[in-house]
C-alpha cells in the first residue's frame, strides 16, 4: 500500500483543517515546497496537495505554489481544490500534475463521462468526501444530498478507476480511519482505492493495507509527529 503525505495550501502556507472547518486552521509552514523536499527526502514516492480556497471557490487559486512544488520535487503530485472542467484537469496535467483529483464535480455525471471519454483514467481520479454518509461538496462546506455509496456504484460504472473515500468527520482528528467504510468499498467495488481521514498511527496504515485498498493519505499526523513516514513506509515494506 501506497503511503501518501498531504500538503493543503492556504494563502501559500502550508496547513491542516480539523474536519475540514476554515475556521479551524493551524499553520505548519509557510513554505510548502520545503514540505514537500521533507517528505520526498523521508520516501515519499507521490505528494498530495489540495488547494484548500480552489476547493471552496470552485477555481485554482494556489496555481504558483503548485508550480514552485512541481519545479523543485521529483516525486508526482496529486492535485485537488477548483478542479471542476474538462480544461482544468488538462491545464493541471499540463502543468506537470500526475494526477488530477476531482471532488465537487464528482456529482456532475456528464463531466465524468467526458473525463473517461478524453482522459486517461490513470490520470485522474475522483475524491468522494463524506459526512455522516452523505458526499458533501464545496471544500466540504455543503451537502450534496447523494449517498456516498450510490455516487461510488455511479462512478464505477461511467468508467471511473480510482477514487479516493475521505471520512470528513474524521478528518484531522487524529483518531482513527473509518474501517467499517473503507471495508465495505473494497467489497462491493472493483476500484483501486485510496483512504484518507483520522489515521495517526502506524498499525492503522498496516490495518488499512489488509483491506487491499491502493493507497493511505495522511495529513495532519505527519506534521504532529504521530506518524514517522519513514517508519511507516518500512511497515509497508515488511508486508
Amino acid at each position: 500500500m501506497e503511503i501518501i503525505p498531504a500538503i493543503d495550501i492556504i494563502n501559500g502556507s502550508c496547513v491542516r483543517l480539523l474536519k475540514g472547518d476554515y475556521k479551524k486552521k493551524t499553520t505548519y509552514s509557510d513554505d510548502p515546497v520545503q514540505v514537500g523536499l521533507d517528505w520526498a527526502s523521508k520516501g515519499a514516492n507521490r505528494i498530495h496537495i489540495v488547494d484548500l480556497e480552489g476547493a471552496r471557490l470552485g477555481r485554482r487559486i494556489e496555481v504558483e505554489s503548485v508550480q514552485n512544488i512541481i519545479a523543485n520535487i521529483s516525486v508526482p503530485i496529486q492535485l485537488g481544490g477548483g478542479i471542476r472542467s474538462i480544461d482544468s484537469v488538462t491545464q493541471a496535467i499540463e502543468q506537470g500534475v500526475d494526477r488530477v483529483m476531482i471532488g465537487t464535480a464528482a456529482t456532475n455525471k456528464d463531466l465524468i463521462k467526458k473525463l473517461c471519454h478524453n482522459i486517461d483514467t490513470e490520470r485522474f481520479l475522483v475524491s468522494v468526501d463524506v459526512r455522516d454518509g452523505e458526499v458533501v461538496v464545496d471544500g466540504w462546506t455543503k451537502s450534496s444530498g447523494m449517498s456516498s455509496l450510490d455516487l461510488i456504484a455511479e462512478l464505477e460504472s461511467i468508467g471511473v478507476k480510482r477514487i479516493m473515500y475521505t471520512d470528513t468527520n474524521r478528518d484531522g482528528t487524529l483518531t482513527e480511519p473509518n474501517y467499517h467504510a473503507i471495508e465495505t468499498l473494497v467489497s462491493l467495488y472493483e476500484l483501486k482505492i485510496i483512504a484518507a481521514g483520522g489515521i495517526s498511527k502506524v498499525d492503522q496504515l498496516i490495518r488499512l493495507s489488509d483491506y487491499g485498498i491502493e493507497a493511505a493519505v495522511i495529513g495532519r499526523a505527519l506534521y504532529t509527529g504521530d506518524v514517522d513516514l519513514s517508519d511507516a513506509l518500512k511497515a509497508m515494506e515488511l508486508k
